[in-house]
């Protein structure tokens, strides 16, 4: 009685392709994950950060493509044999859905290659700011892309977005000039590299110095000596000098050093011994440009400049180096018998006729004349 019951009722015809499509969504799936856990896997063991990078950023979305396209044939053949408005919107929302989930996944591997190089530190091919930048460019390359085709699978013209859009932006450009100039300012950063994050700047037309902390689209924050951020608006770098010690090659050594007037005698043997000590000390690079010169006669001093380049850049490791100069220095001088001159004046004030003379000097007077 059962069995002639369930013979008389009507299985919808589109009842089992459905339940097949779904079936074989899961089955995908499955296989999809237990491969790529598989890649990822291999591709830690051989220490290629990059592939598993990739695969992982990409697996979300990818499931989710999977069980959108098998879903999608599955309903295809219900709309089909019942013909269930529902249904039909379900497809228009599935090319929708496809666009989303393709733009995710670019967005994905962008951003999971961006975090993997920013955790490479020993990478050095590219610096932080450029990887930043470069990763920004591409998701908004994606995003506004996938924002018209989206807006088209929706029902809106093309042509007529794409016009309002460059009327729109022509207003916007108008009414926010100094945004732009702060985004072409941080894009001339990005591409000519003056600096980049955690290198020392400094500006002799503004009263900007200290470490680079963050470059963005809009304003580069630089952390002061003083440890006060400092947020400058990116146009200001199209219109000053910036100077970046942090890519010097050696720091300079130039110190004045004074002589009294009667040592002039030992000046050609103080600099004499001060050039061989220079040529000789290792922590003067040699191969840069080293002087020892008297330069002027100053006000009360011979004046000798010394003039090298350190070979360390560190500004710590640079102070001791001028400290050893500048103590053997010292030591030079007085192994000569000489000394470093400090200010003095000599008053010479002229006796005129008509003032009396004193006792000392008629005194000294009489006995020449005797």
């Amino acid at each position: 009685m059962d069995i002639q019951y369930l013979d008389s009722i009507d299985m919808p015809e589109w009842l089992v392709p459905s339940l097949v499509a779904v079936i074989a969504t899961a089955i995908v799936r499955a296989f999809t994950g237990w491969l790529s856990r598989r890649w990822i896997a291999r591709a830690e063991n051989k220490t290629n950060v990059w592939c598993g990078t990739l695969l992982v950023g990409s697996q979300r979305p990818l499931y989710l493509l999977i069980w959108v396209i098998g879903l999608s044939w599955s309903v295809e053949f219900i709309w089909e044999g019942s013909r269930n408005v529902l249904f039909q919107h379900f497809l228009s929302l599935r090319d929708l859905l496809v666009i989303i989930l393709f733009c995710w996944i670019f967005i994905a591997l962008v951003q999971s290659l961006e975090q993997r190089y920013i955790q490479l530190e020993h990478k050095k091919k590219l610096d932080l700011t450029s990887v930043v930048a470069l990763g920004r460019l591409v998701r908004v390359a994606v995003i506004i892309p996938g924002v018209l085709f989206a807006m088209q699978v929706m029902g809106y013209s093309l042509s007529g977005i794409l016009a309002f859009g460059g009327l729109g932006g022509l207003a916007v450009g108008f009414a926010a000039k100094d945004m732009l100039a702060n985004f072409l300012g941080g894009w001339m950063i990005y591409v000519d590299k003056p600096f980049r994050v955690g290198d020392w700047i400094s500006s002799p037309d503004r009263k900007i110095e200290g470490t680079v902390e963050y470059v963005g689209w809009r304003r580069t924050c630089i952390m002061t000596f003083a440890s006060r951020p400092l947020y400058v608006p990116n146009s200001t770098f199209m219109n000053i000098s910036v100077e970046n010690p942090s890519r010097m090659q050696n720091r300079r050594i130039k110190q004045v050093v004074g002589l009294r007037y009667c040592d002039s005698d030992q000046v050609d043997p103080i600099l004499e011994d001060l050039r061989s000590f220079l040529r000789r000390h290792e922590d003067i690079d040699q191969n840069k440009i080293i002087m020892v010169n008297f330069i002027r006669f100053g006000p009360s001093s011979l004046d000798c400049q010394i003039y090298c380049f350190t070979k360390t850049k560190d500004w710590v490791t640079y102070l001791l180096v001028q400290e050893k100069v500048l103590l053997e220095t010292v030591r030079i001088v007085h192994s000569h018998g000489a000394d470093i001159a400090f200010p003095t004046r000599t008053l010479d004030v002229p006796r005129t006729e008509s003032e009396p003379q004193s006792a000392t000097t008629r005194a000294r007077a009489a006995m020449e004349t005797a």
